[in-house]
């Protein structure tokens, strides 16, 4: 199946209309409309929105092995991965990750976050998330994102960002730095 036919089929099992889908998501019915005709596609922003509304992962919505349940050798694939982050120095498990909506601030500034999801328990507000760097845009996050998840997927046990920026913390801002 591809990501147009799941999100059809997903959104008929949680028994909404194109329209409620849509307000729900701050687009309108004809962009959701186009995203399950298969001829448009949703912003990284919207599909993190999306998987939040829906309860669900990326993986699933977008992986069409996952969707045909295509057989995969099951002692590779955990959905688990372990994550490093060069610049923040940080390393944590996780089974998916999210990205922050857009910041604002100057042209030197970040504009998104990632954080982990671990699958080691849940907090009183719910999942606990790790975060794990700054992006400079939304190309990159969106790199970051899809390749972390075909990790996950393929069964690839580490990923090590590489699109990330290094910042510099200010008092009350942060400075990407050139590498």
């Amino acid at each position: 199946m591809s990501f147009a036919e799941n999100l059809q089929m997903i959104r008929k099992e949680k028994h909404l209309s194109q329209e409620e889908l849509a307000e729900m998501l701050g687009v309108s019915r004809q962009a959701v409309s186009k995203w399950e005709q298969g001829t448009g596609y949703p912003e990284v922003e919207k599909l993190l929105l999306l998987s939040r509304e829906l309860n669900l992962s990326l993986d699933s919505l977008m992986a069409t092995e996952i969707a045909q349940g295509k057989a995969m050798e099951p002692d590779k694939v955990t959905g688990v991965i372990t994550i490093s982050s060069p610049h923040e120095h940080v390393v944590t498990k996780c089974y998916k990750v999210i990205a922050s909506q857009k910041f604002k601030g100057g042209k030197k500034s970040p504009q998104y976050a990632l954080f982990g999801v671990s699958s080691t328990g849940v907090s009183f507000w719910g999942e606990v998330n790790t975060f794990l760097a700054w992006y400079a845009n939304e190309e990159q996050l969106g790199k970051e994102i899809a390749e972390i998840e075909n990790a996950i997927f393929s069964g690839i046990p580490a990923y090590e960002l590489k699109y990330s920026v290094r910042v510099e913390r200010h008092f009350l801002s942060l400075k990407m730095i050139d590498d």
